[in-house]
């Protein structure tokens, strides 16, 4: 069983900075692409940053020089640091990860959600 377990969000004022942190464990063989999405309220979730195994980026056009995510293949474990926050990027944060785990006959790659953070941004 694997698991993606997301820490770090909470309540920020406009303009402030915040960082969420992503853990994998369970019975894991390799991760490919890992990321960050978001879901506002009455809006679909959105990609917000991704990351490859070889650290390859790319950002949503909204965060694109305000966030920065990064990734430690040792610890399985992604960072997004957020910065110069504003409302709008209120929202619940979720952790994704396409995970190789055993499978019936060997291993197949999973697609996995962390259970999601919040971060709210208001003065």
């Amino acid at each position: 069983q694997v698991q993606l377990v997301e820490s770090g969000g909470g309540l920020v004022q406009p303009g402030g900075s915040l960082r969420l942190s992503c853990a994998a464990s369970g019975r894991i063989f390799s991760i490919s692409d890992m990321a960050w999405y978001r879901q506002a309220p009455g809006k679909q979730r959105e990609l917000v940053a991704g990351i490859t195994k070889e650290g390859i980026t790319n950002y949503s056009d909204s965060v694109k020089g305000r966030f920065t995510i990064s990734r430690d293949n040792d610890l399985n474990a992604i960072d997004l640091q957020m910065g110069s926050l504003k409302p709008e990027d209120t929202a619940v944060y979720y952790c994704n990860a396409d995970i190789r785990s055993p499978a019936k006959g060997g291993s197949r790659y999973y697609n996995y959600w962390g259970q999601g953070t919040q971060v709210t941004v208001s003065s």
